[in-house]
């Protein structure tokens, strides 16, 4: 027994060695890898950059930048890499130590010999030429944006997250340039054409988080109690100007406010600052003192509805939250990307629930939410919360929905399961303990065990570690007319036996009372001992509260009252369900399922629910009902729906309404209808449309009619600000009438340059494949599928999933279904991650044959 334990220890000592030499000798192989990080991270420490980028005002001409990187060596490596993604040739010199060394790129590293280093402090200094890739030049503005991998494309760096820094950086630019970065500007020198800001050290941060934004900029700085901030733009209506800034500067001092108390911890960077940037990729991104968001999510006018005000809160309540929670602390690889991205959405909501209380509070969590994850998780290529990530190049197909919304439901189910009060003393532990530091789920995990006696590891492997949601099912007998027995069970709806231990309830409805039952399942099925006794309901209404995730049941008598439920929140959720349930093949077909909620067009009076039916009425109509049917439908849709607009009183449910109306109709008299509203400007009564709203009419005008050429000539000749006329512009080829201009609009986007404006391309894809157009575009079906891997390398975060469901999120027929199958089965060994993103995208079209036949 002795001698067996020696060689188990002697092993583990060899293994132990091994290992040490492989983390300091990792392959050098392209993108950032997890064994690269590994290593790195157990021997470099106390990283300081300086950087020098001299950005001229011509897009086309170069940056030069000049770079210096001291840090600590703990160990020597026998070969050091510098991630950096360009050409050599964008090397101009390196020094290591002060010698000069010579330029050695290999797959994305610069690497630098062992002899060339010191144990303890090193310096390098580069002069280089900054890659463009990630710094989104513009003809008179950029921005920085390296989430999560792309610094290492504008200059060498040690690109992960786990190895933070602090940043010094100037700036030269254009005399007339306004500047933004992470630290406070200290100084700056005018020269004759020329500024030069210098900025104070940055807070430590991620490289991803670094970042910095120059140009022709409106700068509007605002204190508001003792805080300074600084807000960048570009907008030119002076009506939007006046009615959004105060409510910006308000809603970033709120969140900041509640967040500070929540935490227990001070608002943890130097600064605050943010800008709007004209069709910005992303709702925002939390770079530290200079946040970065899309400008029509920020400037509202008197034409927006309320709901888009509730949105605008919700999204700088977002960022905002993410300077404590993924800013503070930081996640230490991107594979736990979900978790930052989790709390900045769960506190974004509890700042909601503080300014607009409960009610509005639950039933926006629902509707941001639920229809979101349920979208990916109902799919065969739905993907966990928490997944493995072997390789920064492929961290951005681990965005999506599932991070975004399904992680709050689950952060929510797990803050009731421990109690309001011991999750937030679990999460303010977490921060400081962590502060400006690294953590992963682990470290959260056992933090927050210390706060409840429930066994969250095993509580973590349904919620986290796995995909799919559960199938509830309901058992209910009857003793003469009272509840003998009822009992309510869970299965997956695809893969193995698992449990998904959570609370929601249920409701009874009686002629003159109703009855709420608390469900709390945490087996396979449970007995709702309640229930025993009480009489026969006329009906029952499951998951009532919302909070409850998977596929419930419908009872029929449920769905004709749905209309009549007193509560918004009921009703939403009664809504989902039926939506989740026909596209389940369960219940009730998609047309009837249009038809019941084309009823509820006058009847439903919440804007939130007005907003999530007309959304289901959209995609019933266009991808589970076939263009005869269709044709078929549109008199009476078009007509129910100019009737709700007459009906309704409120202005926002109207506007709602009318969009509907623009996206669904398809009769001469409908037509005839919009472009009078177009070219008159003459909306119908207690209806605000703004140039954005017209630009968009005249954008369907040019979809659905091919003799209306001049129509989005003419709305070019209406627009002033020179950023919505490049959207504009860009849009045309994809709307145009002539086949030749559209195909040429599509083999454009091969090039990289061509789809540099992430943004204007989705928005134009989806007029080139409407559901209108598709029989020209199915072509461009397998050259879309082949683009994916470029797109992956090329694009930012969303852009990949983006393109996707541009593309194909309104395909019906097997023509486009044969497409997909065949390009899966001609790659069988296509990365996994981005094979998922085909089945997330493509899950409706595959859908359809059933769910159309059903109909029938």
């Amino acid at each position: 027994m002795k001698s067996s334990l020696k060689i188990i220890f002697l092993l583990m000592l060899l293994n132990s060695g091994l290992f040490a030499q492989s983390t300091l000798k990792p392959p050098i192989e392209t993108g950032v890898s997890f064994s690269l990080a590994k290593s790195r991270k157990a021997i470099i420490d106390n990283i300081f950059y300086k950087f020098n980028f001299n950005i001229p005002a011509d897009k086309g001409s170069e940056i030069v930048a000049a770079e210096e990187i001291n840090f600590e060596l703990k160990d020597l490596p026998s070969i050091l890499q510098l991630d950096f993604k360009q050409d050599a040739r964008n090397i101009k010199s390196i020094s290591v130590n002060g010698k000069v060394i010579l330029v050695n790129l290999q797959n994305e590293h610069l690497l630098f010999d062992k002899k060339n280093l010191l144990k303890g402090l090193n310096k390098i200094e580069i002069q280089f030429i900054a890659g463009n890739e990630s710094l989104n030049r513009n003809t008179d503005y950029l921005y920085a944006l390296f989430v999560p991998d792309h610094a290492r494309t504008v200059f060498p760096c040690f690109d992960q997250p786990d190895l933070k820094a602090i940043f010094e950086l100037t700036l030269t630019v254009p005399k007339d340039w306004k500047v933004l970065a992470n630290g406070i500007k200290k100084d700056s020198v005018v020269s004759a054409t020329n500024t030069t800001y210098h900025f104070a050290n940055s807070n430590k941060l991620s490289t991803y988080l670094f970042s910095f934004a120059a140009g022709k900029f409106n700068t509007l700085k605002k204190k508001l109690g003792n805080r300074s901030m600084e807000f960048l733009h570009r907008e030119t209506d002076t009506k939007k100007i006046s009615l959004s800034v105060d409510s910006v500067f308000i809603a970033h001092k709120d969140a900041i406010d509640f967040l500070e108390k929540w935490t227990s911890i001070p608002f943890p960077f130097q600064k605050v600052g943010f800008m709007a940037i004209p069709d910005f990729q992303f709702g925002g991104m939390e770079h530290p003192g200079e946040v970065q968001y899309k400008s029509s999510a920020l400037f509202l006018d008197e034409g927006a509805t309320r709901d888009q005000f509730i949105s605008r809160s919700n999204l700088i309540s977002h960022e905002t939250a993410h300077m404590w929670f993924g800013d503070l602390v930081t996640m230490k690889w991107f594979n736990d990307v979900w978790m930052k991205e989790v709390f900045a959405n769960f506190m974004a909501d509890k700042v909601t629930e503080k300014l607009m209380g409960k009610n509005t509070f639950d039933l926006k969590f629902l509707l941001d939410h639920y229809p979101a994850a349920y979208s990916i998780d109902r799919t065969e290529g739905s993907n966990p919360i928490r997944q493995q990530l072997d390789n920064l190049q492929d961290a951005g197909s681990m965005y999506g929905n599932i991070i975004y919304h399904k992680a709050p439901i689950m952060m929510k189910q797990l803050e009731q399961l421990m109690g309001k009060e011991n999750f937030q003393k679990g999460i303010r532990e977490y921060l400081k303990k962590f502060g400006y530091s690294n953590a992963d789920w682990n470290d959260l995990i056992a933090i927050l065990s210390k706060y409840t006696e429930t066994d969250l590891y095993q509580w973590n492997k349904v919620w986290v570690n796995q995909p799919g949601r559960p199938v509830f099912e309901s058992k209910i007998s009857y003793s003469g007319n009272k509840i003998s027995n009822f009992s309510i069970s869970q299965k997956p709806e695809r893969g193995n036996p698992r449990v998904w231990p959570q609370a929601f309830s249920v409701k009874l409805f009686y002629p003159n009372h109703n009855k709420t039952i608390s469900v709390n399942i945490k087996n396979a099925s449970t007995v709702l001992n309640e229930a025993k006794n009480l009489e026969k309901p006329e009906f029952i209404l499951f998951n009532a509260d919302g909070a409850g995730y998977g596929l419930f049941p419908i009872e029929q008598l449920m769905l004709e009252s749905v209309f009549l439920l007193e509560n918004p929140l009921e009703r939403a959720s009664a809504y989902i369900n039926a939506y989740e349930n026909t596209l389940a093949g369960k219940y009730l077909n998609a047309e009837e399922l249009l038809l019941l909620l084309t009823k509820g067009l006058t009847i439903e009076k919440n804007e939130m629910n007005l907003r999530l039916i007309t959304g289901y009425i959209s995609s019933l109509y266009w991808t589970f009902t076939t263009p005869k049917n269709r044709l078929a439908m549109a008199p009476n849709l078009e007509k129910a729906l100019w009737q709700s607009i007459e009906q309704q009183t409120r202005a926002n449910n109207k506007k709602i309404l009318f969009s509907t109306y623009q996206n669904i109709y398809l009769t001469t008299e409908a037509a005839n209808n919009i472009y009078t509203i177009w070219q008159n400007q003459n909306p119908p009564a207690g209806i605000k449309l703004i140039d954005d709203d017209y630009t968009g009419l005249a954008l369907s005008i040019a979809l659905k009619s091919d003799t209306a050429k001049n129509v989005l000539k003419q709305q070019l000749q209406r627009i002033t600000n020179i950023d919505r006329k490049n959207r504009l512009v860009f849009l045309m080829p994809a709307l145009s009438s002539v086949q030749a201009e559209r195909d040429s609009f599509f083999y454009s986007l091969r090039e990289r340059k061509n789809r540099q404006k992430e943004a204007f391309v989705t928005t134009a894809l989806s007029y080139l494949h409407h559901p209108l157009r598709q029989t020209k575009s199915i072509k461009y079906l397998p050259e879309s599928l082949t683009l994916l891997t470029e797109i992956q390398k090329t694009g930012d975060i969303f852009f990949p999933q983006s393109w996707l469901s541009a593309i194909f999120g309104n395909y019906q027929t097997p023509e486009a279904e044969k497409v997909v199958t065949d390009f899966l089965n001609n790659h069988p060994n296509y990365n996994p991650k981005l094979k998922d993103k085909i089945l997330q995208s493509t899950d409706n079209l595959f859908r359809a044959k059933e769910i159309i036949k059903n109909n029938n």
